[in-house]
């Protein structure tokens, strides 16, 4: 966490308001959506709104980040486009497939556009192309993906 206690009194204020024992450690980073300020910010709101419930990214991002692949139950902090702690989710449900092995249901909980599996796709497809090859990755509609549906646990 950085040390101007930001996020450190985020979480505090979490713990206080919420059923997450006080001697939880985040077990994920704290992270924002998309790859760029404008993208997290429109991604956040629709999860502080309610229609967003799953999030989607290639395997090779968390592998490239030396990140691991969130599990169920996994508490992370998510931030706005300027950095500022929003929102803690617990993962509720995680699943690693290729990419076009998306269901129409996932696509739905996404929330984002037409909530419809062609929207996802063609949204998800777009992004990948244009994302990957910054870290390296060719794009593949096979390519390894982790699916994840998440609840809020807490948000300001």
């Amino acid at each position: 966490m950085p040390h101007d206690g930001t996020l450190a009194a985020f979480w505090t204020r979490c713990v206080a308001a919420t059923d997450v024992p006080t001697e939880s450690q985040l077990t994920s980073d704290v992270w924002s959506f998309g790859d760029n300020p404008e993208m997290a910010d429109r991604l956040l709101e629709l999860v502080l709104a309610g229609p967003k419930r799953a999030t989607a990214g290639a395997l090779a991002d968390y592998e490239h980040d030396g990140e691991p692949v969130p599990e169920v139950g996994d508490l992370s902090i998510v931030t706005d486009g300027a950095g500022r702690p929003r929102a803690v989710l617990r993962v509720t449900d995680v699943r690693v497939g290729p990419l076009s092995s998306v269901d129409d249901r996932f696509a739905w909980d996404e929330g984002e556009g037409d909530r419809t599996r062609a929207w996802w796709l063609e949204a998800h497809r777009g992004f990948f192309h244009r994302y990957l090859p910054t870290i390296g990755v060719e794009y593949d509609d096979d390519i390894a993906t982790v699916f994840q549906r998440f609840e809020v646990v807490y948000s300001e």
